[in-house]
């Protein structure tokens, strides 16, 4: 796929608004909800049983399911239809009017006698969520599963991508994958589904499992203690060839998200921490991102990224929220002044370091961030709890790399770098080696990629007299910022691509994300 955005590294508060004016055209198939949150005071228990009563004073409906992934599309700019079952019912009635008030066209919702919306009310007290109601048909009869196949191929007309949500309730059968195959033509195909093995045969070019999903799938235990990411990774070989799909993505809720590739690479983002038990849907609007990041052009691990950002945002809500894109601009821009000074951060370092974290430092320049660096920064976090990542001040790269370097102000490099997940927390250190600063935070691990060694680094005697370790990291030829520099500088950008695009574009990573080594950082 050829797009201006097919070079994006970074994770910049424009970005939203460029895949907005994309506005690729996405189909969403799948098993269409309601959501209800009904909440209010609990003081009294009833006299006929041992239970709550609840006094309610707000209720609230938003569309669930495929419907959110629907939803979701279209608040971050997608042009979006919408193909699903649903019933001649009051749920059924306002899931549609929900949808067209956002945007969405509804002309593919099949309206049957048969079938009952399906409905998921949460009633909720004070601030705990007491019950949850479910209302669905126990099996979708076979004419209805023919009639929801019917309105695929019009649907999919004209479409640059299709998102399949498939969340077992038995609508999405043998007909729709029939007919998905015959009809899907070039265009991109996720598959979010309970069971990513019922769509293997039309191999997806992405399947995204939950951590739940996927252990099913390969038949072992994800205990939330442990190392999940890293059990999946280790059958990833498994899990593609069980789904037929190009590649994975393992959504890990509080642990992030892992892509699997056919190569052996590997993406990983992670999650921001939250203790707010009453969000949902998080899932349905990663997918959503991935899928328009995906659909626009966007690399995969910047697709990843950038779909992290948006479950980030409406994890930390209650109910069934959507990310627009201003909330993702917004989000991302919160980025914009991430830079700690020097007392912040030995705060920030004092009380990971009390909580019991390994903490990790790595430095450079990183100007023009490309996928070198973004692969050497995911191996970074990977040592270790906390990854602290100093950048040069813009006084000293001048005098590392020269007078016209660097191309980007030490403001934005900060913003940039720490909009990535693997990042906890960024700061600018104006010295010509990073020293004082390992001498103030002494890091459990310092890393460093390329062709270092130990014995090369003026740091190494100072992190040992620290307690540390020095981590040398893989390396990838082919990646680095003064070749980046040297392409822009020499040819006009890409037609579409802005000055903000083109100062913050790297090397090409349209189909993937190659061999998950980390790449030589040239400090730049």
């Amino acid at each position: 796929m050829s797009s201006p955005l097919s070079d994006v590294s970074g994770l910049g508060r424009w970005l939203p608004a460029r895949l907005a004016e994309a506005a690729p055209q996405v189909t969403v198939v799948g098993d269409v909800m309601l959501d209800g949150w009904f909440s209010g005071r609990i003081e009294r228990f009833c006299r006929e049983a041992p239970a709550p009563v609840v006094d309610m004073t707000k209720r609230e409906y938003a569309p669930g399911g495929a419907a959110n992934t629907a939803l979701n599309l279209a608040a971050l700019g997608a042009r979006v239809r919408v193909v699903g079952l649903i019933g001649p019912d009051d749920a059924g009635r306002r899931l549609r009017a929900l949808l067209q008030g956002a945007g969405v066209d509804t002309s593919g919702l099949v309206e049957r006698e048969d079938v009952l919306t399906t409905t998921k009310y949460r009633i909720i007290g004070g601030d705990q969520i007491m019950l949850r109601l479910d209302e669905t048909v126990d099996r979708v009869p076979e004419e209805a599963q023919e009639r929801l196949a019917a309105a695929v191929p019009t649907a999919l007309a004209g479409s640059d991508a299709v998102v399949i949500c498939d969340y077992g309730t038995g609508g999405l059968g043998d007909a729709v994958r029939s007919v998905l195959a015959r009809h899907r033509g070039g265009r991109l195909l996720v598959v979010d589904a309970h069971d990513p093995r019922l769509w293997s045969q039309i191999a997806p070019d992405l399947v995204t499992p939950n951590a739940a999903e996927a252990a099913a799938l390969l038949g072992v235990t994800l205990d939330p203690d442990t190392d999940r990411a890293a059990a999946v990774a280790s059958k990833a070989g498994k899990l593609l060839e069980a789904t037929g799909a190009g590649a994975a993505v393992v959504t890990l809720d509080k642990d992030g998200s892992l892509l699997l590739m056919h190569d052996g690479g590997t993406h990983r983002t992670w999650a921001s921490p939250v203790t707010e038990k009453q969000a949902s849907g998080a899932g349905d609007t990663y997918v959503a991102c991935l899928t328009l990041a995906r659909a626009a052009g966007l690399p995969l691990s910047t697709s990843l990224d950038l779909a992290q950002a948006a479950a980030d945002v409406v994890v930390h809500r209650r109910g069934t929220s959507v990310c627009s894109t201003t909330d993702l601009a917004a989000h991302l821009g919160t980025f914009s002044d991430a830079a700690l000074d020097a007392e912040e951060l030995g705060q920030a370092v004092a009380a990971e370091r009390a909580s019991g974290r390994r903490i990790v430092l790595t430095n450079g320049c990183f100007d023009v961030l490309h996928r070198g660096h973004t692969r050497y920064l995911t191996q970074a976090k990977q040592l270790g709890d906390v990854l602290v990542v100093a950048l040069n001040s813009d006084a000293s790269a001048r005098r590392l790399k020269g007078p016209d370097r660097p191309i980007n102000a030490a403001a934005d490099r900060a913003g940039i770098i720490a909009a990535l997940s693997c990042v906890d927390y960024v700061t600018v250190f104006d010295t010509d080696t990073p020293i004082p600063l390992i001498e103030a935070i002494r890091p459990d691990i310092y890393a460093k990629g390329g062709d270092y060694s130990p014995e090369m680094l003026e740091e190494t005697a100072v992190v040992e007299a620290c307690g540390g370790e020095v981590c040398i990291l893989d390396y990838v030829a082919d990646h680095s910022t003064t070749a980046v520099v040297r392409r822009i500088r020499g040819s006009a950008p890409s037609a579409g691509a802005g000055p903000a695009l083109a100062a913050e574009t790297g090397s090409a990573e349209a189909a993937g994300t190659g061999s998950g080594q980390a790449a030589e950082v040239d400090p730049a």
